[in-house]
């Protein structure tokens, strides 16, 4: 009877979302049909953001129905509702859809320069005439606010969401995972960069070495969240293999956010120079080294100072106020934002609120508090990376191919680091679980498309890639495990 009343409640559920989704399709029509009705000028934006984040939910909710990950729902609706509301021509989706183009020529056209010409410079065919049309028309203010702040917080959720990554990682099991977790890890950084690099230039010989650089490095990330979920179901969560693919996903962030790095200075300074490359790597190493030795001296000092502060109120501003400064001390060095970011979740734990109690007996950790954060803001920036594929550019064969090869390389890769654990190991396993590329491949899919080194068909492939291999993780690393027990 229960299992019934669950299975009616789901139902009505979807359909009510599937209304409300409805009405959230006429409220942006109707806004954009009758622009000035706003008296408040954030109007349109409050609309915009919350029909955005309304999309995330019903894909989170169709995931969950489904036993997929979350993060493959808002993904998917993000590809689907994109994708419809450019083709019937909702002129707020191809803002949505090209906004990093756009950004950049509204800084050029800042500095000088003709917004037509720069319009139709960025994007060579008719795209560039119609964001032209669209920003010179009575409601283009609005619409660039409303890309505008939905690009911001979707960067913001990145922050938020490596910071709970860097959060989660203990560096004291790191030292004590072994051999095995970082051989796999090296592995499977190394292998899917240097198949992806060979893939693209065996498939798109036209593509720069920058690209191609890139590409390897996304290949390379992983998404252990998946597979920690898969081992919790089949209650494999203790077991030594568990240990072995969460230390090798811990090694493989740190490793991968290098190489991230590394290649982001080469793209950056335009060419490779060793000189250049070593100094990246070290500035890297430096601020992680530097930051983990003074930071505990630095947050405790922090603290101090908020004595007279509720427990939440100091837990609250100091995780925001320290993970926003290492960003940006990261990219005041040259490196990416999300190092900042990550490094700040290892360094900062609730222990150094001793002043409030043993953290133990705190009502809140500092992940709780800040989770509602990411809950809201990292869905806007997987829906927005889902209304940034562009299916039309799988019309072109060449791309189709290119998304073959990355996926071929993307598995290959992953699947061969279990070789780096110990004999007796479950192998096969252990490059499964390595296998979901998630949220930190789009990650590094966004990056580069924000360099211009990724364009749209690109960036199309590596979104597929991300897709299969989440998809694929799950139910082959289950049967792993089953024939091995």
């Amino acid at each position: 009877m229960r299992d019934r009343w669950l299975r009616v409640s789901k139902t009505r559920l979807l359909a009510i979302l599937t209304v409300l989704l409805g009405f959230f399709a006429a409220a942006l029509a109707a806004a954009e049909a009758a622009p000035q009705a706003h008296s408040d000028p954030i109007a349109p934006v409050i609309l915009g953001v919350t029909g955005l984040l309304f999309v995330a939910l019903l894909g989170r909710f169709s995931a969950r129905k489904l036993g997929l990950p979350s993060v493959l729902g808002e993904l998917t609706i993000g590809i689907i509702a994109g994708n419809l509301a450019y083709t019937y021509g909702f002129d707020l989706m191809l803002l949505l859809r090209e906004g990093p183009h756009i950004f950049d020529t509204i800084q050029q056209f800042l500095h000088d320069a003709t917004l037509g010409n720069e319009v139709c410079n960025t994007l060579v065919d008719a795209r560039g005439r119609q964001v032209l049309s669209i920003l010179g028309g009575p409601s283009g203010n609005e619409y660039l606010q409303i890309a505008h702040t939905v690009d911001v917080f979707s960067r913001y959720g990145v922050i938020f969401l490596l910071f709970l990554v860097g959060l989660e990682t203990n560096i004291e099991e790191m030292r004590q995972v072994g051999r095995d977790s970082l051989m796999v890890a090296f592995i499977g950084v190394a292998l899917p960069f240097l198949l992806g690099v060979a893939a693209t230039y065996l498939l798109a010989s036209q593509v720069s070495f920058h690209t191609a650089l890139f590409l390897g490095a996304a290949l390379g990330a992983t998404s252990v969240g998946i597979t920690v979920r898969v081992l919790e179901d089949l209650q494999q969560s203790q077991s030594r293999l568990a240990h072995t693919i969460l230390g090798a996903a811990v090694f493989d962030d740190i490793l991968g956010l290098l190489m991230l790095a590394t290649v982001t200075g080469i793209v950056v300074s335009g060419g490779i120079e060793m000189g250049h490359i070593a100094k990246v790597v070290l500035l890297a190493l430096l601020f992680l080294g530097g930051a983990v030795f003074l930071g505990p001296f630095i947050l405790r000092f922090i603290i101090r100072l908020m004595r007279q502060l509720d427990l939440i109120e100091a837990k609250m501003f100091v995780s925001y106020l320290f993970v926003m400064v290492l960003a940006w001390l990261a990219n005041l060095s040259g490196l990416a934002t999300i190092i900042g970011a990550f490094t700040a979740g290892l360094i900062l734990k609730d222990a150094y609120f001793v002043h409030w109690g043993p953290h133990e007996k705190h009502a809140y950790s500092i992940r709780d508090l800040i989770m509602p954060l990411e809950v809201i803001l990292v869905p806007i920036f997987f829906v927005l990376m889902g209304i940034q594929v562009k299916l039309e550019t799988f019309l072109d064969w060449q791309v189709v191919s290119l998304a073959a090869g990355l996926l071929v390389a993307a598995i290959a890769g992953k699947l061969a680091c279990g070789l780096g654990a110990s004999r007796g190991s479950n192998r096969w396993a252990i490059g499964l679980g390595m296998l979901p590329r998630g949220e930190v491949g789009l990650i590094f899919a966004a990056i580069g498309k924000g360099l211009g080194v990724v364009d749209d068909a690109l960036f199309s492939s590596l979104v597929l890639v991300v897709i299969i291999t989440t998809l694929l993780s799950p139910p082959l690393l289950k049967i792993a495990l089953k024939d091995k027990t």
